[in-house]
Order: C-alpha cells, then sequence, then structure tokens
C-alpha cells in the first residue's frame, strides 16, 4: 500500500491541476466562473467529432442522461470517466479495501490526486472501447485516432473544469451542473423543438410538444396532442402534465425524514437533530440499475452479431433476440442502435419507452417496472454497506464528530442500535420508491425520462440550498464562517 501511495504522489506532480484561489471568490465571481464552466461544457456538447454525425450512435442510451454525454461530440464521454472513477474508489474506501482517513489532509489529497489519475485511466479505456466497439461505425483508421485525441483532451477539460468548481472557484460540483444542464436541455428539446421529423408515410409532425400543439390547433386536431396517439414516441400533453406531477412529488418527498434527536458533548447546551431522509440513498440504484441494464443490452447484441445473427439458436434466443435484417440493412451500424424483438429477458428488463402505442405490450411494461423496483432495492441496500452509509458508519461518524443521542450511552453499539431501527427500512422504502417513479415515469412519457427527472429535481434542491448559504455567507461573514465548521 506504502508503494502506491508513493506512485500517485509521483503522479500528482506530473498531472494537471487547478489551484484554489488565494482569496474566497465573491458569489458573483463564483456566478461568472460556474456560467464560464457550463459555457465552455454546451459548446463541446454541440462540436462534433471528426467525420461522425451528432447521435449518429444512440440518442437514448442511458448515458446521455447520467453521464452528460452527447454522442457524436466531444462530449461523447461526459463526465462518465468521472463518475466511474469516484464511484469505484468510494466503493473501494466504504468496503475498506484501501484504508484512507478523510480526516486526514494527506490522505485526503492522496484520495484526490489518485481519483484523477484513474479517471484518466478511464478516458483512455471508454475512448479505446468506444473505437474498437464500433460505436462510430466503420472509420477510416486516421480519423480514429484523430478521435481518441479530440475524447481524450475534451473529458480532460471536463475534469479541470470540475476541479475548478469543486476548489472553490464556481459552485456546487461540475459533474451535478453538467447533469443538471443535459437534462434541462433535453427536457426543453421535448417541449420547444422546432424540428420536423416522420410520423407515417408522407406525414411530418414537429417533435416538440408546444409547436406540434399551435400546429394541431390551426388543423384542428388539437384533441390528438393530449396523448399523440399517432406519434406516441414523442413528447405528449399527458406527459408535460405527468412531469409536472412527479416534479412534486420528488420535491414532497425529498422533504420526507425521520429526525432524530442529537446533543453536543463538546459545546453545552447545543441541540441539534440528526435526520434520515426517505430518499437515504439519493438516486444512486436507479442509476446503478440503469447502467446496468444498458450495458448487459449492449453485450448481448454483441454476443448475438457474433454467435446468432439469423436467431437460429434456440439457447440464445432465450436470452436475447435482435432484428437480423439490421446488420444487412447498415452493417456498420453501432449494436446500441439494435432493439430486442419480443420474447426474450432482454427484451422483458429493458423499457419500452412507451405504452401509448398501437399495440401495446403492458406485460414487458409490468415486468420492466418489476426489474427496475427489484434491483433499486438490492442496490440500495449494497450501496449502504459499501457506501459509507450503514448504521454503523453512521454512528462512527456521529461519535466522531462529539455529538450523542440524549437519553443513551455515547458508544458506538448504542447509537447503532438506534439507527439500526431506522435505516434498513428507509432503504428499502426508498430503494422502491425511486425504482418505481424512475421506470414508471420513463413508460409513461415524462419529460427528461424517469431517472433524468430524479437528477435534475435533486440537483436544483442542492443548488438552492448552497445559494441561501452563499448569500447568508456574503451577508453574514461571522455566520458562514461558522456555518463552514459545521
Amino acid at each position: 500500500m506504502g508503494a502506491v501511495k508513493d506512485f500517485v504522489k509521483g503522479a500528482a506532480t506530473v498531472l494537471p491541476e487547478i489551484r484554489k484561489p488565494v482569496r474566497k471568490p465573491s458569489l458573483n465571481e463564483k456566478l461568472m466562473w460556474t456560467a464560464i464552466a457550463l459555457i465552455v461544457y454546451m459548446v463541446m456538447a454541440v462540436t462534433p467529432l471528426t467525420g461522425v454525425p451528432i447521435g449518429a450512435s444512440n440518442p437514448n442510451s442511458y448515458s446521455s442522461i447520467i453521464f452528460a454525454s452527447q454522442q457524436g461530440t466531444l462530449m461523447t464521454l461526459g463526465i462518465g470517466p468521472i463518475v466511474t472513477a469516484g464511484l469505484i474508489l468510494q466503493l473501494l474506501a466504504g468496503s475498506e479495501i484501501i484504508k484512507v482517513d478523510f480526516q486526514n489532509p494527506d490522505d485526503r489529497a492522496i484520495f484526490t490526486s489518485a481519483t484523477k489519475l484513474l479517471t484518466m485511466i478511464v478516458i483512455v479505456v471508454e475512448a479505446s472501447a468506444y473505437l474498437i466497439g464500433g460505436l462510430f461505425g466503420s472509420i477510416a483508421p486516421a480519423a480514429a485516432i484523430a478521435i481518441f485525441f479530440e475524447l481524450f483532451a475534451a473529458s480532460v477539460i471536463v475534469m479541470l473544469l470540475d476541479e475548478m468548481i469543486q476548489k472553490g472557484w464556481g459552485i456546487g460540483s461540475g459533474v451535478s451542473l453538467f447533469i443538471l444542464a443535459g437534462v434541462a436541455q433535453r427536457a426543453m428539446w421535448d417541449i420547444f423543438s422546432p424540428i420536423t421529423v416522420s410520423v407515417s408515410a408522407g406525414v411530418y409532425q414537429y417533435y416538440g410538444v408546444v409547436p406540434a400543439t399551435i400546429a394541431a390547433i390551426f388543423n384542428g386536431t388539437a384533441w390528438s396532442m393530449f396523448f399523440r396517439v399517432d406519434a406516441p414516441q414523442f413528447p405528449s400533453i399527458f406527459g408535460g402534465i405527468l412531469t409536472a406531477a412527479a416534479i412534486l412529488v420528488v420535491v414532497y418527498v425529498e422533504g420526507m425524514r425521520i429526525e432524530i434527536p442529537i446533543t453536543s458533548t463538546k459545546y453545552r447546551g447545543f441541540a441539534g437533530v440528526y435526520p434520515i431522509k426517505l430518499l437515504y440513498v439519493s438516486n444512486i440504484p436507479v442509476i446503478l440499475f440503469s447502467a446496468l441494464t444498458s450495458n448487459i443490452q449492449f453485450f448481448a447484441s454483441y454476443l448475438w452479431r457474433a454467435y446468432d445473427p439469423l436467431n437460429n439458436n434456440a439457447y440464445f434466443n432465450w436470452f436475447a433476440q435482435f432484428n437480423a435484417t439490421q446488420i444487412a440493412q447498415n452493417p456498420g451500424a453501432s449494436p446500441l442502435t439494435y432493439q430486442p424483438l419480443r420474447g426474450n429477458l432482454i427484451y422483458y428488463m429493458t423499457s419500452p419507452n412507451s405504452i401509448f402505442v398501437a399495440h401495446p405490450d403492458y406485460i414487458r411494461a409490468l415486468t420492466y417496472v418489476g426489474f427496475a423496483v427489484c434491483f433499486s432495492v438490492m442496490f440500495a441496500r449494497i450501496w449502504v454497506e459499501i457506501g459509507g452509509l450503514s448504521p454503523k458508519a453512521a454512528a462512527k461518524n456521529l461519535i466522531g464528530a462529539d455529538v450523542m443521542v440524549p437519553g443513551f450511552r455515547r458508544s458506538g453499539s448504542s447509537v447503532e442500535a438506534i439507527l439500526q431501527k431506522y435505516i434498513p427500512t428507509i432503504t428499502i422504502i426508498g430503494g422502491i420508491f425511486i425504482g418505481l417513479l424512475a421506470s414508471l415515469a420513463n413508460i409513461l412519457g415524462v419529460y427528461g425520462t424517469g431517472v433524468g427527472l430524479l437528477l435534475m429535481v435533486d440537483i436544483i434542491i442542492q443548488y438552492y440550498q448552497m445559494l441561501v448559504k452563499e448569500q447568508l455567507e456574503s451577508m453574514m461573514p461571522r455566520l458562514g464562517a461558522l456555518l463552514g465548521r459545521t
């Protein structure tokens, strides 16, 4: 372990770094730098890669929401490498495979450098995998080399933008900011997009619900826009109503919590509460479920193309079946664009996208919701144990913060016994809720997808709380210093 630390320390001297500000920037300065980071991200999200059409691979991939990516642009990888590296090291630290004392500045610095180093390794691996795996179709070797360096440079810039914001130049984190921008952009596209798309032979409609509704009013068919039965895969008025309702539900549930009274053993007279939110594990379980199903479909499509392209393998057909004519029609297409045929595991694990179609498959919708709920609960329980959120870990943090629960002994076992009454139950209930909400939102047609909606609301609430704190610090510096220490 000592050799690893020495290697990371040595690598940290050559890794690109954003220095902390010498003085604390004002709120206006933080807003300015946050806006600059957002503008740079948005510009890269519309800048195409060499010889690759934007959105060519699969704009509906989970990564376009979770990883704030835009296929075919400099942001093809998005924040994926940052999130992946952070999750890997967080899991290793939470499960104590690697020993990290986050109260020790040296350990924190080494952990940060290790995260940055692993991020750059993941960038190389993912960029290479995209090119070798044929994500961009058939391209010339020279173009592939150019694309690799474009992806690498853009991803490093994103990593530095995130570091700049987190080190105090901006507000929040670049990861949250870019996810919020991506989800909001997609939602605005669903609402206002003026692009016309084909809904049947010779019939075109606006994609965005607002221009499509206006056109339908002039045509005397405004009623058809409520469910948009002639184009159920496009945004509808009903989807807008569900989006607003889902936002209200998430905001309400975000405020639901169990509050355990605590008192300080260091400062006499200080009393407060330790909140255990209903969404104790946040959106992590449903994000992991989306990543799991997408990756399973991705590898299944590769195996199918290699070993069962004619769907004549009876055993493999139980696992996955895809349209055998797609390879013949477009041999350079990415397997991410293949749609599973009815009657196999991949088909019933993945979202039907909408149930408002001419012949909906309600069994697929039910199985998709069932998979989402079961896996969300499973990932919630796993994340609590290895993510440092278990009753034992929470009790250790409380004891380390010099607080105790009134009426109980100040010991880890006593506090752990109290938390054990609530955290396991809250974890299961929270997993069920976010699994249900995300999956139902997907098949009912909310704007920005169910996962995106959960992420957007959660990030907006976080930014609201941070802005309130920043305003308090600018108006009352002494109170801000107290908040910074607590």
